[in-house]
């Protein structure tokens, strides 16, 4: 698909791909900020360690981003990278943009601290737990106390970091099915539900897109 086709909003998140003087694969997130069509894309420029991370002319880039239920790739080479009147990465105007689909129940392993809200009940019960496993479309959490029932809606919010920066992690999702906790031993966890997501915000759902992304790449890496 052409690049014009995605109608990102600036401020849109990507993942740059490039590698290391050793050969090994950097990945650093940015935010589109503008484009001038058939030319070229202006992008934010990543920080490492505190600091912006320079680029060279001429240097090849692999962009990652998430769109819908699936992840789009395309190439890029840096025409320069300017500091006034702020830092841009100016990259190259990609050719085409290749798609590749993510199905909704593909999970990835992960482990976060999680407050947990039933908002279906006036009362508003809450409680805490560990978030084990995340999707586009849903979530399996391990909770101490049994605070809802199938059918009920729970806020999940988790605060969580991705390449640096930390964020609130808000997800909503309707229990879809209630077990007990996976290993059988648990001396704290009480009950295990599964999730599907609903009702998310446009941020929500692009923080959760690339907070999901990001663990990918992290457990596809570390699989290397």
């Amino acid at each position: 698909m052409k690049f014009e086709e995605l109608k990102l909003a600036y401020g849109y998140p990507l993942q740059l791909q490039t590698s290391s003087l050793a050969g090994q694969p950097e990945r650093f997130s940015c935010r589109l900020i503008g484009c001038l069509p058939g030319r070229a894309l202006l992008l934010s420029v990543p920080k490492q360690a505190g600091k912006l991370v320079k680029f060279r002319a001429g240097q090849k880039i692999v962009v990652r981003l998430m769109i819908d239920n699936g992840i789009g790739i395309f190439a890029g080479i840096v025409e320069g990278q300017t500091l006034d009147p702020y830092p841009i990465l100016h990259l190259s105007y990609p050719d085409s943009v290749t798609f590749k689909g993510i199905r909704g129940a593909t999970r990835v392993a992960v482990y976060e601290k999680v407050d947990v809200f039933n908002i279906d009940l006036e009362s508003r019960p809450s409680t805490t737990g560990i978030m084990l496993d995340i999707s586009i479309s849903g979530a399996r959490i391990e909770l101490v106390d049994e605070i809802a029932e199938i059918g009920d809606s729970l806020e999940i919010r988790a605060q969580v970091e991705i390449r640096e920066i930390k964020r609130e992690l808000v997800l909503t999702g309707r229990v879809r099915s209630r077990v007990d906790p996976t290993d059988g031993q648990s001396q704290t966890m009480l009950v295990n539900y599964g999730l599907e997501f609903v009702e998310q915000t446009e941020e929500q759902r692009l923080l959760m897109y690339v907070y999901v992304f990001n663990q990918m790449a992290i457990q596809e890496h570390s699989s290397n």
